[in-house]
């Protein structure tokens, strides 16, 4: 479950560096979730869901202020190889509230504020600034 998260974080991160408009990659329903998170936070413009002869991808329009890319940094922390889980107490903001941090709860995919107002721990993936 991680790694296509992470692969679809890293395809972001590495489009805002390449200065691109849109990036593609592989859809399901974990990066759909992600990418609604991800524009909700106004990290990103918009995505779409492609279904090309069957293979389904997704297309993010990434966000620039003033020529600047949305997303500063990216800060990945549960990987396939050592996962982190956190109790709703130990969910910290990121950089004092300026980022935000992306939580796999058994109540789905959501913000750290959201998940310290449902009272749910889960899966820390990752960070955005």
């Amino acid at each position: 479950m991680t790694s296509t998260i992470l692969d679809f974080i890293i395809r972001i991160k590495n489009g805002y560096m390449a200065q691109r408009e849109s990036v593609d990659a592989i859809y399901s329903k974990l990066n759909e979730r992600t990418a609604d998170i991800l524009k909700r936070g106004e990290y990103i413009k918009d995505f779409i869901v492609n279904d090309n002869d069957g293979k389904k991808t997704i297309t993010i329009f990434l966000y620039y202020v003033d020529k600047e890319p949305a997303i500063r940094g990216v800060k990945i922390i549960s990987k396939p190889g050592r996962r982190i889980y956190l109790q709703v107490k130990d969910i910290k903001p990121v950089l004092g509230g300026l980022g935000m941090s992306i939580v796999s709860t058994p109540k789905g995919l959501m913000t750290d504020n959201e998940a310290r107002s449902k009272r749910v721990g889960g899966e820390l993936l990752f960070q955005v600034w």
